[in-house]
C-alpha cells in the first residue's frame, strides 16, 4: 500500500521556521522525483519546490527562494522542506507529491504563519 505522510506542520510567528517531513512506503523511492505543494484557502494549489531522483535538480517557486530548502534521504525514504524566514502569506496546507509514472499525494500538513 503507497502511503506519503507528512508531519511537522504547526503554527509559527513571522520569521520562525519549520521543517516539514514526508515518510514514504509502498513504492520504490529513489526512483521518484519528489514534490511539495501549497494550497492557500482560496487559492489554486502551487508547486512549492522539487527535487529530482537523483538529488542533483532542484527548483523552487520564486517567493521561497533563500528561505525553503528541500532534501531528500532515499535510505529513509523521506524527504523534508526546511522552511525558514516564515511570512503570513506561506500559511497553507502543505502536500508531499512522489511523480514518476504514476503520481501519489500525501494527505497534507498546515502551516499557519501569524503573530
Amino acid at each position: 500500500q503507497v502511503q506519503l505522510v507528512e508531519s511537522g506542520g504547526g503554527l509559527v510567528q513571522p520569521g520562525g521556521s519549520l521543517r516539514l517531513s514526508c515518510a514514504a512506503s509502498g513504492f520504490t523511492f529513489s526512483t521518484y522525483a519528489l514534490n511539495w505543494y501549497r494550497q492557500a484557502p482560496g487559492k489554486e494549489r502551487e508547486l512549492v519546490a522539487g527535487i529530482s531522483s537523483t538529488g542533483r535538480t532542484i527548483k523552487y517557486l520564486d517567493s521561497v527562494k533563500g528561505r525553503f530548502t528541500i532534501s531528500r534521504d532515499n535510505a529513509k525514504n523521506t524527504v523534508y522542506l526546511q522552511m525558514n524566514g516564515l511570512k503570513p502569506e506561506d500559511t497553507a496546507v502543505y502536500y508531499c507529491n512522489a511523480v514518476w509514472n504514476v503520481a501519489y499525494w500525501g494527505q497534507g500538513t498546515q502551516v499557519t504563519v501569524s503573530s
